[in-house]
């Protein structure tokens, strides 16, 4: 029996359903989602794996224009999924007319790999604008399969898998069988902290802060961490933490909630605040934190 494998990577604007999208392929909550844009930040992995595939996919930050240091190294990771992909998903929502940045979209339209355009949440209009937006999109990327879905209503997801495992380079497989994602668990301790951050606090706050797990020690039916939130402002600390700790400890709560069903164990977890001064625009610490790699 032949073994395919190969990088399946998904491209697009902020908030058009990336992360939703990976989720809903890879059966995991790898990536967070919330509402706001620039969300993920990262380039992060999801593998799945078959008795004769191995399918990596690849969930990248959205296409902005960079306005400081983080954004740079945020651009980076998506001009990497262009390099190593196999197939490119470039995933566009209802009544989105263009990317971001015109030279990815001519990097799109000129691939000489397969391109799969998604247009997603089709659910939130009506067969009319459905087809005009497919017919649009069909003559703007006209090396481009087109395919309708609604990642979050997991409509059209299936069909959407089989296509790309049809389009995968026979191959042995790049990761262990049984490998889920290439990132460390403290990564997603720090992510789902930060996702608890995006939807509570507002304006510059989420986007000024990063988080670091210090300490991550597992028992047989406990894991107890401890993690620091950076942020760049002695007054962005104050907001963080709340009156009388309750901003922090409602943080604290939900990310122990959600790392538990993670994990699938009891989560003991302690969070501090510190500040780390325009960290930014500091290519030494964008390094330690995981970018400009």
């Amino acid at each position: 029996m032949e073994h395919k494998a190969g990088f399946v990577n998904i491209i697009g604007n902020p908030n058009v359903g990336k992360s939703t999208l990976m989720n809903a392929f890879v059966g995991e909550r790898l990536s967070i989602i919330t509402s706001k844009a620039q969300t993920t930040r990262h380039r992060i992995l999801g593998i799945v794996n078959g008795e004769d595939f191995q399918m990596v996919l690849s969930d990248t930050p959205g296409i902005i224009k960079p306005a400081y240091a983080l954004q740079d190294s945020m651009m980076d990771f998506v001009k990497a999924a262009f390099q190593d992909a196999d197939v490119l998903i470039y995933l566009v929502e209802l009544g989105e007319k263009e990317l971001k940045d015109e030279k990815f979209f001519q990097q799109i339209t000129s691939s000489e790999i397969p391109v799969i355009l998604l247009l997603n949440k089709i659910d939130k209009g009506d067969q009319t604008l459905v087809e005009e937006q497919i017919n649009l999109w069909k003559a703007r990327v006209p090396n481009a399969e087109v395919f309708a879905i609604s990642a979050l209503e997991n409509f059209g997801v299936p069909e959407v898998f089989n296509r790309i495992l049809e389009l995968l380079p026979v191959s042995p497989p790049f990761y262990d069988k049984d490998a889920l994602t290439d990132k460390p668990e403290r990564f997603f301790v720090n992510e789902i902290i930060r996702e608890k951050i995006l939807m509570h606090y507002k304006k510059e706050i989420p986007y000024s802060v990063e988080i670091e797990t210090e300490e991550f020690f597992e028992d047989e039916n406990i894991i107890r961490m401890r993690s620091v939130i950076m942020v760049e402002r002695d007054s962005q600390k104050g907001i963080i933490i709340g009156h009388k700790g309750a901003a922090i400890k409602r943080v604290g709560t939900e990310a122990r909630k959600d790392l538990e069903k993670f994990f699938g164990k009891q989560v003991h977890i302690e969070l501090y605040v510190k500040v780390n001064k325009n960290w930014r625009n500091d290519d030494r610490q964008l390094k330690r934190f995981g970018y400009n790699q």
